[in-house]
């Protein structure tokens, strides 16, 4: 068992423990020297049908062989773009080796998007091959292929429902592979001269921005700024080849693309891919990660899930619980304030984790993680200090697509929660004198958006920094916060300046809450648009006799109201009055990624959704506060 005075102590021993750094300059020079290094250890874990596979970097190697080659027979160039349309599996990571291994160029595409959104990204990144999972996917394909004239090949992962179907311009997984290794039959080596013409110069990925407005944009990075970011994040990222990972956010987002498997091809470290999303809470305990990189609602939901459970247990039972968690947050506090934390409270401490955090954490599946990490997107401070409570350390990580992932963050030795860090040692940052906005500088930084130069200017100045349109702030130890996005700071109708984000993550803090949106910008007061919890708060209902039929009626049940406006009152009392929330309305609609009002990872987007509800608004307005 771990204690959080430990922490400098076990990352001094993941240090003695970390592979030897691997050599190359491309992203493919350093997965094939990775494979020339481990061969038989295993890599790559996944759950199909209730049993785990596994496969070593030897066997990973061969099916990646296959695959490159069999696109290399179908015609695949150097530089050729090449989509990848499916969740995050080892078929996704197999094809994006593949892809980069023949010099190409891959690009994500989420699997949540509409057809309409697949041909925009298929259009615009002009992809001659495409990858995608299975029939569901297909099919938005075929809708729009009569409009990719670049478009030569659609292989696909799992041919479930397939078998019989027949279309010239479609084939199988098993069907590439199986024509890749007739070639490597006919030519052993030929991969390895193809290799060679990989270039550190040359564009490896493309990964389109979810974006809460306008069309999604391709962020070009090259294999230079890649290998240069990757070997970045192992700096902050302490892992070893006796790490786990758990693979299961999209893999076209730069998180898991890069802080997930590609620093985990670089360390050695095992990655285990889920079933699918809705099985996370499941997997992660068969896993039991030591290392776990996740977005802050799957946080929340883990504690709100905590809490929800309690409810059923005994009166003592509960006691125990909000002494230990008392208790933990205690220690955690001093740890974090560098005060020395006093023998008789290690010992309670110790008492508090055998009766009952170690049972807590074990029942999430963080019970062997040595730490765990959240980004792409602001995390509330409590749900930090709550995880440090039960004894597991977790970090805020801050990073941009355009930054290649973790560019700021918190990590042993450089810890204050509300803070998003300090910089990585493998980038500069500062801030802009006159507005605040945090600007970054580095070998990492993207190299643009692909066709949009305009677009590409805007973000940089004249000495190399990007303006990332966050703003913030820097204390005198050198960690930076975020107060807010530039275009999303509120200036009330009588002049005051309001950062959102502060009441949005207060509120998205509560077990019933999953987003929210302030509104208030000229305007004489602040109200809210939120997005209750479905299943937390369906179950407040079932548990308090709460009449409903759907989601719908859920949302205007009167006593969910007065739920929601509880939660609220709680929030409010934190601010000062013309900080506070006067009113709000609770969306009637449930919303999946395929809803314009989100983005793929589930992010309100603010403007749009200001715009399409805009009469619910100006009726929260037109009546009196």
């Amino acid at each position: 068992m771990r204690y959080l005075w430990q922490i400098d102590a076990e990352f001094a021993r993941a240090e003695k423990h970390t592979a030897p750094p691997l050599a190359g300059d491309t992203v493919q020079a350093l997965f094939w020297n990775a494979v020339a290094a481990r061969k038989n250890d295993v890599w790559l874990r996944q759950k199909e049908l209730g049993i785990w596979h596994a496969w070593t970097w030897h066997e990973t190697g061969e099916i990646v062989k296959e695959i490159a080659m069999g696109l290399h027979a179908l015609g695949m160039q150097v530089q050729d773009r090449v989509s990848i349309l499916a969740n995050t599996r080892a078929e996704w990571l197999w094809a994006d080796l593949a892809i980069l291994s023949l010099g190409g160029t891959s690009a994500g595409i989420y699997p949540t998007d509409a057809a309409s959104q697949v041909h925009y990204i298929l259009s615009d990144s002009e992809s001659r091959f495409l990858f995608v999972e299975d029939e569901e996917q297909l099919d938005k394909v075929l809708e729009v292929l009569p409009d990719l004239p670049h478009l030569i090949k659609i292989i696909v992962l799992d041919n479930k429902g397939l078998r019989h179907f027949e279309h010239p311009q479609v084939l199988s997984l098993e069907a590439l592979r199986q024509l890749g290794a007739k070639a490597m039959a006919l030519d052993p080596h030929r991969l390895d001269t193809l290799r060679e013409a990989s270039s550190p110069e040359h564009l490896a990925i493309l990964v389109y921005t979810s974006g809460t407005t306008g069309k999604p944009k391709g962020a070009m990075h090259h294999h230079a700024g890649l290998v240069y970011a990757i070997r970045g994040h192992t700096q902050i990222i302490a892992q070893t080849p006796q790490d786990e990972r758990m693979c299961f956010l999209p893999l076209c987002h730069i998180a898991e693309r890069v802080g997930g498997a590609f620093v985990c091809m670089y360390t050695g470290t095992k990655i285990n891919f889920v079933e699918n999303p809705e099985t996370v809470p499941e997997n992660i305990r068969e896993i039991s990660p030591t290392i776990i990189l996740a977005v802050p609602r799957v946080w929340e939901k883990f504690q709100s899930g905590v809490y929800l459970s309690l409810k059923e247990s005994t009166k003592f039972e509960q006691l125990m619980f909000h002494w230990a968690i008392e208790l933990g947050t205690n220690i955690a506090d001093q740890f974090l304030d560098g005060r020395p934390i006093a023998l008789h409270q290690r010992l309670a401490y110790r008492v508090a984790q055998w009766l009952v955090l170690a049972n807590v954490r074990k029942s999430l599946g963080i019970d062997k993680a040595r730490f765990l990490l959240s980004g792409a997107a602001p995390i509330s401070p409590k749900i930090l200090r709550w995880f440090f409570a039960l004894g597991v350390p977790m970090f805020e990580i801050w990073g941009m697509t355009e930054t290649c992932g973790g560019s700021c963050a918190n990590y042993p030795g450089f810890i204050k929660i509300g803070s998003i860090g300090v910089p990585s040692p493998h980038n500069e940052m500062k801030l802009d004198p006159e507005t605040g906005e945090i600007l970054i500088r580095g070998p990492n930084i993207f190299s643009g958006y692909l066709n949009l130069p305009e677009k590409t200017k805007e973000v940089f100045d004249s000495e190399g920094w990007m303006h990332t349109g966050d703003v913030g702030t820097m204390d005198a130890q050198g960690f930076f916060s975020i107060t807010d996005r530039m275009k999303d700071i509120i200036i009330t109708a009588g002049g005051k300046n309001i950062t959102p984000s502060e009441l949005e993550n207060e509120l998205k803090a509560s077990p019933y809450i999953t987003d929210a949106v302030i509104v208030g910008d000229r305007l004489p007061y602040l109200t809210a648009i939120i997005m209750v919890d479905h299943d937390n708060v369906e179950q407040y209902a079932q548990s308090h006799d709460i009449g409903f039929t759907n989601y719908e009626s859920l949302t205007q049940a009167a006593e969910i109201t007065e739920l929601i406006q509880s939660e609220v009152d709680q929030v409010n009392q934190k601010f000062a009055r013309v900080e506070q929330i006067k009113k709000f309305f609770l969306l009637s609609k449930k919303l999946s990624p395929e809803d314009e009002e989100v983005t793929p990872t589930m992010k309100l987007k603010r403007k749009l959704v200001i715009e399409k509800y805009s009469d619910l608004i100006q009726k929260m307005y037109s009546e009196s506060a």
